[in-house]
């Protein structure tokens, strides 16, 4: 299991953090800071420069993951995780990557008020990756704090208090506040997340999409929480089981639309692996026009979805990954003719 500690920067993370381990049993702290400093060696400085926030990178969400339960089959019991996220499909990502190794994860919200929030922030001491720059060092880390005060503020407004179990620590020592952490673990009040636990592929794999318009004949898309990334309705063929009755298993699963038919198959295409990743056949079918009434009944947000939208091809192309929206326009057009179409990574062959 993961204790997973949130909060702005300067709300005493790290410090609960290490008492934290004093109090539950068999517990390890693991900083995911420690991945960020790494990176900084280890990735070309252009590359580092393209990002503001090395939560930006991919690499630095993936290896979080991936360090976390190697850490955990390693070490086993509890890891407590003292890290800001503020950004949901970051948190989805890693959430999800740790559901999809059977990790679970008990979020919980360190939320000073903002007065304290601002006053522990300007009393702080340096970073220590910050500290051997001097005075300097702890200025740009107090900056750096009081800029992500906002998407802190926005966050706090939105998905981050209906996500994790707030511990108001105004008034707390980092000792108290580690009970107060400790007691809610223990008694349930901080929940499992629910994140929808989707093992990773170890082959490639047979997946089924089924496209859904609107009476405008724009397209739906979802955001998955399991994942990065907007996708098609649908998921992975499971064993047994006919491509176009997973996509309508899938469809209800997700969205709450029950198709009264089986879809029509719109495109093949095979996805070469690219490691990670194993690639695959990816079949998209055709859902057919919803009515209003459909449209207004999709079940969101769930476990599965943190969002979905009807877009034209053109807003598609900024949503989607090129090979994804490829698959996307090539199915287009091949509803649009009546006949299906073959591809081997997003272009038509024969």
């Amino acid at each position: 299991m993961i204790v997973w500690i949130n909060g702005a920067f300067g709300a005493g993370k790290t410090a609960a953090a290490r008492e934290l381990i004093e109090l539950i049993p068999n517990s390890t702290l693991f900083d995911p800071e420690i991945i960020g400093g790494g990176l900084r060696h280890l990735l070309p400085q252009k590359h580092l420069d393209e990002v503001g926030d090395y939560q930006d990178l991919p690499i630095w969400r993936r290896l979080v993951v991936e360090t976390a339960a190697a850490l955990l089959a390693e070490v086993g019991g509890v890891l407590v995780v003292p890290m800001t996220l503020l950004r949901q499909e970051y948190r989805d990502e890693i959430f999800g990557g740790l559901a999809s190794r059977r990790v679970v994860v008990r979020h919980l919200l360190l939320a000073p008020a903002e007065t304290i929030l601002r006053e522990r922030i300007a009393g702080r001491a340096a970073h220590e990756d910050g500290a051997e720059d001097g005075p300097d060092g702890q200025l740009r880390l107090r900056q750096w704090a009081y800029d992500h005060i906002d998407p802190y503020r926005a966050a706090l407004a939105g998905w981050l208090t209906a996500d994790a179990h707030v511990v108001d620590t105004s008034t707390l020592t980092p000792y108290e506040t580690a009970e107060r952490i400790a007691d809610a673990v223990r008694n349930g009040q901080a929940g499992l997340c629910d994140i929808v636990q989707t093992p990773e592929p170890t082959a490639e794999t047979l997946a089924a999409g089924v496209l859904l318009f609107d009476e405008q004949d724009r397209v739906l898309l979802v955001d998955p929480t399991y994942k990065a990334g907007w996708e098609f309705p649908g998921g992975v063929v499971e064993s047994g089981e006919a491509p176009a009755r997973a996509g309508v298993r899938e469809v209800a699963e997700e969205t709450g639309i029950r198709l009264d038919r089986l879809p029509s198959l719109l495109v093949v295409d095979w996805e070469p692996p690219r490691p990670p990743g194993y690639g695959g056949m990816r079949l998209l079918f055709d859902g057919g026009r919803l009515d209003s009434g459909a449209t207004e009944r999709v079940l969101l947000p769930g476990p599965e979805l943190r969002g979905c939208r009807f877009v034209t091809e053109q807003e598609a192309a900024h949503l989607l990954p090129p090979v994804r929206f490829e698959r996307l326009r090539w199915a287009l057009r091949a509803r649009q003719q009546g006949s299906a179409l073959y591809l081997e990574g997003g272009v038509p062959v024969g």
